[in-house]
């Protein structure tokens, strides 16, 4: 974990947090600027700044969190209608907090781009 990162201190309590999945290794909560109707976001517990650097340092972790957000996601109805599962890297992808994580949006028709 990182002293300074926002969602390593969620990890650790905190920063509060609107817990939705949990598991050994992986952790969701809600977004706090949903850009959905359901919108939550999937972090693994080890510390990696983006998918690149988890994919190169333990790639078994991205499958430990897919599995997750699997889970949830047949849990909670979303397989059903549809799910989007989004990460972004860097300043040009938009990525605010450097933990990697997946956001995973749904429960409404979401604008399309690309097929």
């Amino acid at each position: 974990m990182s002293d300074d990162c926002l969602f390593c201190k969620i990890l650790k309590g905190e920063i509060p947090s609107t817990k939705v999945y949990e598991d050994e290794k992986v952790y969701a909560f809600k977004d706090i600027n949903p850009l959905a109707k359901e919108h939550y976001l999937f972090i693994h517990r080890s510390h990696t700044a983006n998918v690149n650097e988890m994919s190169d340092e333990s790639p078994e972790q991205i499958a430990e969190v897919y599995s997750g957000i699997s889970k949830f996601t047949k849990e909670n109805g979303l397989v059903d209608s549809g799910y989007r599962v989004v990460t972004n890297i860097g300043k040009h992808g938009c990525q605010t907090v450097f933990h990697t994580h997946f956001h995973v949006l749904g429960g409404e028709q979401l604008k399309g781009f690309g097929s």
